[in-house]
């Protein structure tokens, strides 16, 4: 069953969301943040809360919390949005490192 639509959801549809959404994506040059820290390049349509905004609704707008994602990378974070289950939380003072695939 879908969720139920609440006032974060309505965030979405605001003035205010658009700009900020507009700012993160020209900041990220329309290229995926994820697929960049995996030596790739994706262009990004999307606008991505790293902390959910369910998780702390003060960091909405925050553009330090904001990066542009691809489609694929932004499913792979919400899986409950195709009918699968939600990720577990992740603990969000971890940081990822990706190897560059580089010989020396």
């Amino acid at each position: 069953m879908p969720r139920q639509r609440d006032d974060i959801d309505a965030l979405y549809h605001t003035t205010r969301w658009a700009k900020c959404r507009h700012v993160v994506l020209i900041r990220d040059a329309y290229l995926c943040q994820e697929c960049l820290r995996r030596g790739l390049i994706t262009p990004a349509n999307t606008v991505h809360h790293r902390v959910p905004a369910r998780d702390d609704l003060a960091l909405f707008f925050d553009q330090d919390n904001l990066e542009a994602t691809c489609d694929e990378c932004h499913n792979r974070d919400h899986p409950e949005r195709s009918g699968g289950k939600p990720k577990p939380k992740q603990n969000h003072d971890v940081m990822k490192f990706y190897s560059n695939n580089e010989t020396s």
